[in-house]
């Protein structure tokens, strides 16, 4: 069993406690929390709170968090688009539109339950039997995700990313011209205390993070980069490339909304290599880029 502590600040108070615990954790969803909740595995300083308990500054939050049980996933056949795949690790080219995990709201057609009737030769993460992904990408975003069949190359996948040896370089379409070939964004991120459902670079509560850029080319308006994560923070090109004044196209949280009709951010998870679990050698995959970007690069490239 897991033990989270949790020691409320002034961005915090008065605000319900599962609304505040969903936020915490990018895996906590606000149903489960209000289940850890009525279940009594949730105190605060030390006694048990009511689902509508609203925060309060300093507050000491306990989350025992229970055992992991077997994932109730329904698996679908879909047609995917696999890069790589051996008996440790799967690398998979994720559509833009597709959502990586099950959650409310998105119990079907997720790339977790296309894996789940893909793999035939999973031996569990965690004692469960499921796909291991290591890293996210949006919903909108596209592009490529490593994967971990069994603990082993899922301890491994995980070390390499905190040890920052996971190359991912992903390609964004940019508002503005950037008139610098490349440059480095080192600038902390966290929750933004205005909306807690959005990230932004702030020094409280926040969390180092760096990405690399360079420019591929230029338009009237507009500039094709290639970004790479040293860091791997919740939606950290997004906020990264709009601090400093180039946000996405089409990106609805961070950009200016409905550009050139897009239906989400113009980025794409274009390059991913990392070292094989139980091989040791240097593996890099690299996945063109998609239809949609292609066909927007190219409206751009007429009219420059």
């Amino acid at each position: 069993m897991e033990t989270r502590t949790i020691t409320i600040d002034d961005t915090l108070q008065g605000e319900r406690i599962d609304k505040v615990l969903s936020t915490v954790d990018a895996q906590w969803s606000r149903s489960q929390v209000q289940a850890w909740i009525k279940e009594g595995v949730v105190t605060v300083n030390g006694k048990a709170p009511k689902g509508n308990y609203k925060v309060k500054l300093n507050d000491e939050i306990v989350i025992e968090i229970p055992e992991a049980q077997p994932l109730d996933i329904l698996p679908e056949k879909m047609d995917l688009d696999i890069y790589f795949e051996d008996s440790d690790v799967l690398v998979v080219n994720k559509p833009k539109g597709m959502v990586v995990h099950p959650a409310i709201g998105h119990v079907t057609g997720t790339l977790v339950n296309g894996l789940m009737a893909h793999c035939t030769d999973l031996s569990g993460i965690n004692g469960v039997m499921r796909p291991g992904i290591v890293h996210r990408i949006d919903k909108d975003t596209s592009g490529l995700l490593m994967v971990a069949k069994n603990d082993i190359a899922h301890e491994s996948l995980v070390n390499q990313l905190v040890a920052k040896t996971v190359v991912r370089r992903y390609v964004a379409l940019v508002h503005g011209v950037i008139p610098h070939d490349k440059g480095t964004i080192d600038a902390p991120i966290g929750r933004d205390k205005q909306d807690r459902q959005s990230m932004t670079v702030t020094e409280e509560n926040s969390k180092h993070a760096v990405t690399h850029f360079h420019v591929l080319e230029r338009f009237h308006g507009y500039t094709l980069v290639e970004c790479q994560l040293e860091t791997g923070r919740t939606h950290q090109i997004r906020v990264h490339m709009k601090y400093i004044g180039f946000p996405l196209v089409g990106d609805p949280k961070y950009g200016p909304r409905k550009t050139m009709n897009l239906d989400g951010q113009a980025l794409h998870a274009a390059v991913l290599g990392f070292e094989h679990p139980r091989t040791k050698e240097h593996i890099e995959f690299e996945a063109p880029t998609p239809a949609y970007l292609e066909a927007v690069l190219e409206e751009l490239r007429k009219s420059y």
